[in-house]
């Protein structure tokens, strides 16, 4: 959408800003350059915000141009974005040009829609527990005078008495679970202490099993956290107990966790394209071996996602085959568009071969401000784009960034990720991409993971790759659907033998021995996502192999165990079509002609039953074998010994029956 001015700022001329690249970009009526926007000539803010819709292309002090829109009435008419610390502020050789183009990019995205991302309300009353010994005292103390506290004790220091503003009890946290405002714990030796008598405080007989419930946990044991990923758990608070400054900083946190919060919703989830299992066979696992949080449980042949505990690092939706989990907050095709307009937008600003760099919002973008401010800063080829969690760019996220037109792809890690799910997604889009052709597929595909800026513009800093001859693909569709076509424009046109992937890669065949296979159909019933079907005119297995998962439920449920997977990714437009994997010439009913069943399968079964088998011996049955359904049925009940028989159906009276009957009795 555009605006009616753009105002840019040289920040005391500390970065180059070019007007007509940068106004271009973002569809500015007017374009106006400024060099100290927040200070002295913030009347022009002002004059613009009192016009029309405006964008400040600054980051630092967009909190002061905020409260100015405020003051105006014109909040709804501002947008601010950061152009100086990810572009403007850069070392080296670069060329104004450079940077300018990497601006125009930047400015261009700003000005696309932010999708909204759904909430849910949470309530929080305020009751908190906290655990731990002496110094979990000390913070009930404290945060007795905002929340409604019980403090569990593990270890009971000597010469304790009542306490007026808090409830105290003896025992060990047995288990917890929950989230903030439902929490529930159970208590094994819970004894609450009983304030009357004279000396020491004086605890209750112990009893197991007591159950409980609160909004906020603050943990102060020094033990093992009662939670997964404890960092990651919305009012659960943990300190070293031995660290006075760590407690306090759990102390204020627990304290701002009473009130009303608005949760978000980070994946959206389709039970129905959930392939973790069919009738009891096992199948894909991926997103419950790498939550971190414990939110994703199995659900009979689906999994559940609780979105109370889900923290949105997002590697269920960057590991999901069939989509079933995807990334709400915003969606993959909003990240699909920004790819595709930075790269866009670059290149019409004069840039060539831009390089993509995925970090968080947190630590990544603190980054690449202290190297802004105090280092060389970002290349100017390197455009930034901010992510919630870098666990949720997968193998589609990277192809995507190389298909509109990226020559490589960088992703930041922080303390915190996960690198082991980074580092699959990784391994998965560069064996995609060598697949390609492309010689150098590893060196453009990079996980990083710097402790300090001087280490980040180390990785950075280098020779970047030649840009790819193909055409930009405009990223439209589903993540299986984006990858597909990332790789096959990267390919040049020409189709590539299939790509062998890494295990547990979501794309592949199904590899049948034909010798072995009896065309019971079990893999065909079971199959989640319709990649393997049948024929309903005559026997076969037919197989899509753009559909296959390689979930592993038809390789476990088939009896004859011959169904092995082969990871791969197959360009072929053949692909998207079923294919015969097995077929047999069907059987002819004996009876009607019709023809159905297996022609080996129905040979074979007579062969071991018929004369050896006592049912089968001195009767007819061995022939109901070779029968359709409905001839089968017809001649069991028609048959001498059928128990449903009662004699020949009389035959039907008509009215000449009744006249013959009259001239008898006359």
């Amino acid at each position: 959408m555009p605006v009616d001015q753009l105002l840019l700022c040289t920040c005391a001329a500390s970065q180059s800003v070019d007007a007509a690249s940068a106004g271009a970009a973002a569809g500015a009526g007017a374009t106006t350059v400024c060099s100290r926007l927040c200070t002295a000539e913030i009347g022009v803010a002002e004059a613009a915000l009192g016009a029309g819709t405006t964008l400040i292309a600054c980051g630092q002090q967009a909190q002061q141009f905020a409260d100015l829109a405020e003051s105006l009435g014109a909040a709804d008419r501002l947008t601010t974005t950061d152009i100086r610390d990810r572009a403007g502020w850069t070392g080296g050789s670069v060329t104004p040009g450079e940077a300018h183009a990497k601006q125009a990019a930047l400015l261009a995205a700003a000005m696309r829609p932010a999708p909204a991302a759904p909430a849910v309300t949470v309530q929080s009353e305020g009751v908190c527990l906290v655990i731990g010994g002496a110094a979990a005292l000390d913070a009930a103390a404290q945060l007795a005078d905002t929340l409604a506290v019980t403090a569990i004790l593990t270890e009971r220091p000597d010469g304790l008495t009542p306490a007026e503003t808090f409830d105290i009890a003896a025992g060990r946290v047995a288990r917890l679970s929950g989230t903030l405002g439902r929490f529930e714990v159970v208590v094994d030796g819970y004894a609450p202490a009983d304030p009357a008598g004279r000396g020491e405080l004086a605890f209750a007989a112990p009893v197991n099993g007591a159950r409980s419930a609160c909004d906020i946990v603050v943990d102060l044991t020094g033990g093992p956290a009662f939670v997964t990923a404890p960092h990651k758990r919305d009012g659960y608070v943990k300190a070293d107990p031995k660290s006075p400054a760590d407690v306090a900083r759990a102390v204020r946190e627990a304290a701002d966790l009473i009130g009303t919060f608005e949760k978000p919703l980070y994946v959206r989830f389709d039970a129905s394209l959930c392939a973790h299992s069919r009738a009891g066979q096992p199948g894909c696992s991926r997103c419950l071996d790498l939550c971190p949080t414990g939110a994703i449980t199995p659900a009979g042949d689906t999994v559940a996602i609780d979105p109370m505990i889900c923290a949105g690092c997002g590697a269920c939706s960057a590991v999901c085959p069939t989509g079933a989990a995807s990334y709400d907050a915003p969606p993959p095709t909003a990240l699909f568009a920004e790819l595709s307009t930075l790269a866009s937008a670059y290149r019409k600003a004069g840039g060539t071969a831009p390089r993509v760099l995925f970090h968080d919002e947190t630590f990544g973008a603190e980054m690449i401000a202290l190297s802004a401010r105090f280092g060389r800063g970002l290349p100017a080829d390197v455009i930034p784009v901010a992510v919630a969690n870098v666990e949720l760019v997968g193998h589609a996220e990277i192809m995507a960034a190389l298909g509109t037109g990226f020559a490589a792809a960088f992703i930041l890690e922080g303390p915190r990720t996960d690198g082991e799910s980074v580092a699959r997604e990784v391994a998965f889009a560069a064996a995609i991409l060598a697949g390609t052709g492309a010689a150098d597929a590893v060196t453009r595909i990079t996980a990083i993971a710097p402790a300090e800026p001087d280490a980040l513009e180390e990785a950075l800093w280098r020779d970047a790759p030649a840009p790819f001859a193909a055409s930009p693909i405009l990223p439209l569709g589903g993540r299986r659907e984006v990858t597909r076509l990332a790789a096959t424009a990267l390919s040049g046109g020409a189709v590539p033998a299939p790509i062998p992937l890494p295990e547990r890669a979501p794309y592949g065949a199904v590899v049948l021995d034909t010798d072995a296979c009896t065309l019971c159909l079990a893999c065909v019933s079971l199959c989640p996502s319709g990649a393997l079907a049948d024929n309903p005119d005559r026997p076969q297995v037919r197989f899509q192999e753009a559909a296959c998962v390689q979930c592993g439920i038809c390789e476990a449920a088939c009896p004859e165990d011959a169904i092995t997977l082969a990871p791969q990714l197959d360009l072929a437009p053949a692909a998207l079509s079923h294919r015969v994997l097995n077929e047999e010439e069907p059987f002819e009913c004996i009876s009607c002609g019709k023809p159905f069943g297996v022609r080996s399968t129905i040979e074979r079964i007579v062969e071991k039953l018929a004369g050896k088998h006592w049912m089968y011996t001195q009767s007819d049955n061995v022939r109901l074998i070779q029968m359709c359904d409905d001839c089968r049925i017809n001649a069991q009940y028609h048959a001498q010994t059928s128990p449903l028989r009662m004699g020949e159906r009389p035959r039907v009276r008509t009215t000449a029956d009744d006249i013959a009957d009259k001239s008898k009795l006359n």
